[in-house]
């Protein structure tokens, strides 16, 4: 039986697997290469460098809420219904992020932290879908605003304890959901006036 052709995805399968095994800071694209069985050179032969790997890696990891997310954003229905699914989604992605696996959740921190663009990507792309939200609300007569790109940076921005990873150590407290369940209410009736 012929071995699977190495692909970015299967490289990428694999890193996450290594960086969740030995962290970041112990990780090497050597580590990568021997669980594919392959040579570090065809790692490399994808991922120019260790640095291009890590992002791409994380990349990936952000690129799955988004996913998530936008299947709600092209949903039927009215937007207020969506934009309360949509933030009551993205704090659960993050919430399950760092609750489920802590230790490749703490890696993938590390990691964001030394792929700044990605991240201003991954925000931008947010933000995109909060704004199409906002503007369909709009055209709805049920939001009013005058800047649906401006509101979206307004509620990204006003529901960041429950997004924002630096607010991940609150996420396992109690009344969390209450918190955010008060705050997703005044965003949704303040978009309403």
């Amino acid at each position: 039986m012929p071995p699977e052709t190495l692909t970015p995805e299967r490289i990428l399968e694999a890193t996450e697997e290594v960086l969740r095994r030995y962290g970041p800071a112990k990780a090497t694209v050597v580590d990568v290469a021997r669980a594919l069985g392959v040579s570090h050179g065809s790692v490399y032969r994808h991922f120019r460098t260790k640095a291009a790997l890590r992002e791409a890696v994380t990349e990936r990891w952000l690129d799955r809420t988004s996913k998530e997310l936008s299947v709600i954003v092209t949903a039927d229905g009215p937007a207020p219904e969506l934009l309360d699914r949509w933030l009551t989604a993205l704090f659960e992605a993050k919430r399950h992020k760092a609750g489920d696996d802590p230790e490749l959740f703490a890696t993938y921190m590390t990691l964001i932290g030394e792929s700044g663009g990605v991240v201003d990507r991954h925000v931008t792309d947010l933000e995109a879908q909060l704004t199409t939200i906002i503007e369909a609300g709009v055209s709805e007569g049920e939001f009013h605003t005058s800047s649906p790109a401006t509101t979206a940076r307004a509620v990204f921005d006003a529901t960041g304890r429950f997004h924002d990873p630096c607010y991940a150590p609150e996420w396992s407290r109690p009344d969390i959901t209450t918190d955010f369940e008060a705050v997703r209410d005044l965003v949704l009736r303040g978009l309403r006036s």
